[in-house]
């Protein structure tokens, strides 16, 4: 079923300009276990997050006016608490409308599968959920949620909440 999307996304790509590419990096947020604690220098810690990793990927596919977009996307999320590196290859769906003159909400609903790096056969199934603000330059600024249905250590599923950029060729 992917080979087709790719075939027909390349037939598209060829008599019209109804592509996209998209590369995204964020980073993957966790909370802060010493909040509120005093260091020896007598410093309160007062983050809320702490940096847990990096996550990039990198999507095509096809849109329409700008307003909805269907690609398929993959990448690295490499998380660094839990020493685990995953490659999620997911269907992404695009939605933005205009709420100003030159500026977009964007919405993106991603699900796929997710393969662990170096952890023998261990996969599962993915899911994302993206909020941002696409400025006129085709820069998104994004809030995203993901999950990862990969059985690690005593826990079942994994996930994480990000901050990011994407960037977008139409």
């Amino acid at each position: 079923m992917l080979f087709v999307f790719l075939i027909t996304c390349c037939g598209f790509s060829q008599n019209n300009n109804r592509t996209y590419i998209q590369f995204d990096v964020a980073i993957p947020l966790k909370g802060n276990p010493d909040r509120g604690e005093i260091d020896p220098n007598g410093n309160t810690n007062k983050s809320w997050f702490l940096p847990d990793g990096l996550s990039s990927t990198i999507g095509y596919g096809l849109h329409y006016n700008q307003w909805i977009a269907l690609g398929i996307h993959s990448g690295i999320d490499w998380k660094w608490h839990d020493k685990l590196v995953i490659v999620p290859v997911f269907i992404n769906l695009k939605l933005s409308p205009k709420i100003g003159a030159n500026t977009r909400l964007a919405l993106q609903l991603g699900s796929g599968k997710a393969i662990a790096l170096g952890r023998g056969a261990l996969s599962g199934d993915y899911k994302k959920l993206s909020l941002g603000v696409q400025t006129p330059d085709d820069l998104i600024i994004f809030v995203e949620l993901n999950q990862f249905k990969i059985p690690f250590g005593n826990l079942k599923e994994n996930g994480s909440i990000s901050l990011g950029l994407s960037l977008i060729t139409f």
